[in-house]
């Protein structure tokens, strides 16, 4: 792998950062020099750490702020567009990458190759490509980086013990860059020393993560704090010992504490065992049970870190309301730029358009972070497909400001990356999220896929397991009464959302059958029954993925990109077409009712 690659949005910046300039403020300055721009750096240490403005010919900004201002400058004079004005800073402090990366090498739903710095249970990796990593992360605006996976496994809880050097070398590759490294612990670590019990009350757990939090801000001061997975997919957690998660939390939020640490606490916890026979348990109601009592319990110092859905990152889901049901604790919003259930990183799926309406109607008050789970891998284009760049890209631009408008984002994106492409590819990548979504969870339909891998249509899949995830599709009618006369779910929402929801009158399509059971023969507001537009969506989104192709074949894209490129989009168009036969005859056969447009479904 060359020393010199580069993410293609920064193309315009062909030397890489030299391994001597050492902070945020030598990096600007460098970065500005080659792209040609003639403005002065001034650290300026009254400014907040992150903010920046430009004054004539000087850059004056915090600590990163200079850095944040030199790659705007850099944007701006590539797209031909004016500087923002006056002072600039981010809206959330924490703008978070979480990797679900293993110690041999493995990375959890990843889908673009092996560890980019783990391989072998140990630290392997190039100094040049991290340091590349951390100029892509910094271009964006993101400033936190977890590089171990939230199910820690064996030997990664070295990585604050044993390993402790090897990782502080590490974070000093992403120093520069104003990116500062967080870690994914295991709640039961002090069991591995000599301690019988996890317990977060007993002293001598407080003590022992106590002396842990000393030994790693010792070695790396800027260390933002861990990330835990608690109580979940049969992770260790208080549950264990009949203590809460506020108690687990604080018990290491205090142990950070005098580091000015945070503890970054998932809160992915739902009945796993749950029985498909019982109608009254609904999975997505978990979360805002399980944190509702506690809000107000938790430490300043802990952020809760909160799924944006209910469910588990699908193509559409309404905004989870324990994000909006908490209002004295401290919460941060998390996505998932790997596509597990959006496609794989083979089929095309911005997700731009799902960062933005999360934000477009209503701004949870309490969430001061923002997060989302990686994908990056070792492939030689970083993220498996060379578009899937774009949605890494994005999700830096709107994570420092949510109202940034998505299509903007995308076309800025375009535009840095295959110029000559650019007004096309934005086109297609616009519209690719509403395409794969028509022709795989139309209406909030979601868990249609295969088990385990999550890719391909498999409407039974998950229809009888333990995990919640269910459409309860049968001969007359399909979906689940989430109203108040069903499981109740909608009441967690406030009375606008409840009332939005609550009524298949007012509630959008795109979410019908997430809060709604309905017979096949419903009326749609567009006149169409449901199975009908079921049938549609399904034949759209093949029909639109096929006419993608065929403009993508078309651009004047560059070698590797345009055969990888076209490789995938040849798999997509496939998929998409197994979608629309294996759904629409899965509905056919439960409803009987024929297409009445007269198309081919397969009996």
């Amino acid at each position: 792998m060359p020393n010199d690659l580069h993410p293609a949005w920064l193309s315009c910046l062909p030397a890489p950062v030299p391994a001597e300039l050492t902070t945020p403020a030598e990096v600007a300055v460098f970065e500005l020099r080659q792209a040609g721009i003639d403005v002065e750096v001034r650290e300026q240490p009254a400014l907040s750490r992150e903010a920046w403005s430009l004054q004539g010919n000087i850059l004056h900004g915090g600590h990163a702020g200079v850095l944040y201002g030199a790659y705007e400058l850099i944007r701006a004079k590539e797209l031909n567009r004016p500087v923002p004005g006056g002072l600039c800073k981010p809206y959330y402090d924490a703008r978070m990458i979480d990797c679900w990366d293993n110690m041999d090498g493995t990375v959890e739903r990843g889908y673009a190759g092996r560890s980019l710095w783990f391989e072998g249970n140990r630290f392997s990796y190039d100094p040049a490509r991290i340091r590349q990593l951390g100029r892509m992360l910094a271009s964006v605006g993101l400033n936190v980086l977890c590089i171990n996976n939230v199910n820690v496994h064996q030997p990664a809880q070295e990585l604050i013990d044993g390993l402790l050097p090897e990782t502080a070398a590490f974070a000093a590759l992403l120093r520069p860059f104003g990116v500062r490294l967080m870690l994914s612990v295991d709640f039961s670590q002090p069991m591995q020393h000599g301690i019988p019990t996890a317990d977060p009350l007993d002293p001598r757990v407080q003590a022992w993560w106590a002396e842990r939090a000393k030994a790693i801000w010792e070695q790396i001061p800027d260390f933002y704090g861990f990330l835990v997975k608690a109580d979940s997919e049969h992770r260790p957690g208080p549950f264990t010992y009949g203590r809460s998660h506020a108690e687990g939390a604080n018990m290491l939020a205090r142990a950070v504490a005098p580091y000015k640490g945070f503890v970054v606490w998932r809160a992915f916890v739902y009945n796993c065992q749950q029985d498909w026979r019982d109608h009254s348990v609904d999975r997505p109601c978990a979360a805002c049970d399980t944190y509702l009592p506690l809000d107000g319990q938790f430490d300043l110092n802990v952020i809760l870190q909160v799924k944006n859905g209910p469910y588990d990152f699908q193509i559409r889901e309404p905004i989870s309301p324990t994000l909006l049901a908490l209002h004295k604790t401290c919460t941060a919003v998390e996505f998932q730029l790997a596509q597990e259930y959006t496609g794989h990183q083979i089929d095309l799926c911005a997700l731009a358009p799902v960062f933005h309406e999360f934000f477009e109607d209503i701004h949870p008050s309490g969430i001061v972070a923002i997060a989302a789970v990686s994908n990056l891998g070792r492939d030689w284009n970083w993220f498996g497909h060379p578009f899937a760049a774009a949605n890494l890209f994005c999700f830096g631009r709107i994570a420092w400001n949510p109202r940034e408008d998505p299509v903007t984002c995308i076309r800025e994106w375009a535009r840095l990356s295959y110029p000559d492409a650019a007004e096309a590819l934005t086109g297609i990548l616009s519209r690719s999220r509403a395409v794969y979504e028509l022709y795989t969870g139309t209406l909030g339909q979601c868990w249609m896929v295969n088990p385990h891998e999550h890719y391909g249509p498999n409407p039974g899949g998950y229809e009888f397991d333990r995990w919640g995830t269910y459409h309860r599709a049968s001969r007359d009618a399909v979906g689940i009464d989430r109203t108040a006369a069903g499981t109740g779910y909608v009441s967690q929402y406030p009375p606008e959302l409840q009332a939005r929801y609550g009524d298949p009158g007012t509630c959008p399509d795109e979410l019908l059958l997430f809060f709604h059971r309905l017979r096949y023969d419903f009326v749609m507001r567009d006149g169409r029954t449901l199975i009908q537009r079921i049938y549609d969506d399904h034949f759209a989104g093949a029909e639109e993925a096929e006419k993608m192709a065929e403009v993508l074949k078309a651009l004047p894209l560059p070698e590797p990109d345009r055969t990888e490129a076209l490789k995938r989009m040849d798999l997509q168009v496939a998929n998409a077409r197994e979608w629309r036969d294996v759904i629409n005859t899965f509905f056919h056969r439960l409803s009987g009712v024929d297409d009445a447009h007269g198309r081919t479904i397969y009996d």
